[in-house]
């Protein structure tokens, strides 16, 4: 009866294609509903059971190379005085340097300062300062004997050293450590899920936090002298290499 009645009312309308129309679009809404509402459980219910977990790890790696940066400063009484001194020693010190095939050689200061004394606040010049500074890399096993070379040649400073590992030796310390944290993750999954007697399925996404060494440790600086002993010990240690890797694991 009802049936009849909404035929009889679609076939009366002024528009009845599209009031056919839109009752067809209800209809289908109406009968879709309920399959849309057991998709939407499922994904929900899909999405809650997860865990979290965070693996980390650590790699250390021994430090064979050497950044030194070392100098020559001279003092006099006029600033052309100086500042050619300078360039003669430090021309000196960087040809000895080449020929030892040292690494990423470059200039880091050149400098020209008036020196002041004060009596009776009175400022009188002085004389004048000039140092000229470089740094480079070398293997570790050769810094000591270069160091020594280096202040025979004129360098009167040594502004600082610090060691790190190779690029080679670092890039494949931060695959391993990824690989470890990954694989730690894993394992405190497996652990918490096993005791709840649940199985790890599919990870459903991965943050990797960053597998990078720290800054290399610079160590203090020494004022060079013309007397250094020959094979100046010097021990690089060790780097390490961190890791951490989160993943969200379904169960």
């Amino acid at each position: 009866m009802k049936g009849s009645f909404l035929v009889e009312l679609i076939l009366n309308s002024p528009n009845w294609s599209k009031t056919l129309h839109l009752l067809l679009a209800v209809l289908n809404l109406t009968l879709s509903s309920p399959v849309l509402a057991q998709e939407q459980g499922q994904t929900q219910g899909m999405l809650l059971r997860t865990i979290t977990v965070t693996g980390r790890d650590v790699e250390m790696i021994p430090t064979t190379i050497t950044q030194v940066e070392l100098g020559v400063e001279v003092q006099g009484k006029t600033a052309v005085q100086v500042q050619q001194e300078a360039a003669r020693r430090s021309s000196a010190v960087v040809e000895l340097l080449r020929s030892r095939n040292v690494e990423k050689l470059q200039t880091t200061g050149i400098r020209l300062n008036p020196n002041y004394s004060y009596e009776n606040n009175v400022q009188r010049l002085t004389g004048y300062t000039a140092a000229n500074t470089v740094s480079f890399r070398i293997d570790t096993q050769r810094v000591g004997n270069l160091l020594d070379e280096a202040v025979q040649a004129g360098a009167t400073r040594i502004d600082g050293i610090s060691f790190v590992a190779s690029d080679n030796a670092l890039a494949a310390a931060q695959q391993q450590a990824l690989r470890s944290a990954t694989q730690d993750a894993q394992k405190q999954a497996d652990a918490v899920l096993s005791a709840l007697n649940l199985t790890r399925r599919e990870v459903l996404s991965i943050q990797v936090n960053g597998a990078s060494p720290p800054p290399p440790r610079p160590l203090l600086r020494a004022e060079a002298t013309l007397d250094a002993q020959p094979s100046t010990p010097v021990v690089g240690g060790e780097q390490q290499v961190e890791a951490s890797v989160t993943l969200q694991i379904r169960y």
